[in-house]
């Protein structure tokens, strides 16, 4: 039988990611994804799930570059689970979810430096280049979305 691990998640960065590179060189990108519950719990308040996100490579480093705290991303990758010993002696799993792709989702602040890459992916090897004004002389700030 075959198997299929997708994770789809749409959230608010709890704080700047954190860069760092494995002795090899590779660059790695930790941050945490607040994701709201679709529904309020029994005493009628939002709750929230806190998870954690590794990038790796380029999209580590892109992470790094444009990702703050409170900013809405979407992130797919998939779910993987790892043990390790902690300071007390005790074997603990962790759970995190590998980025594949990033697509950053707050809308451009008014005025802001444009040109930034919006979506990104593990297999990005080459900078994007800014998008043509396809819309012609239209406001983004005029679209119902």
């Amino acid at each position: 039988m075959a198997s299929y691990n997708k994770i789809i998640l749409i959230g608010r960065l709890t704080a700047d990611p954190e860069l760092r590179y494995t002795p090899s060189g590779k660059a790695v990108a930790n941050f945490t994804l607040a994701v709201d519950r679709p529904r309020p719990n029994a005493k009628g308040e939002r709750e929230a799930d806190f998870i954690n996100i590794v990038a790796w490579q380029k999209l580590a480093e892109i992470c790094s570059q444009y990702l703050t705290k409170g900013k809405l991303i979407a992130i797919d990758g998939r779910l993987q689970t790892r043990q390790y010993e902690n300071n007390e002696g005790k074997k603990v799993k962790a759970f995190e979810v590998v980025a594949d792709v990033m697509q950053m989702l707050d809308r451009p602040v008014k005025g802001a430096a444009q040109g930034a890459p919006e979506t990104h992916q593990e297999t990005d090897r080459y900078p994007q280049m800014p998008e043509e004004d396809h819309l012609g002389s239209l406001d983004m700030e005029e679209l119902p979305f």
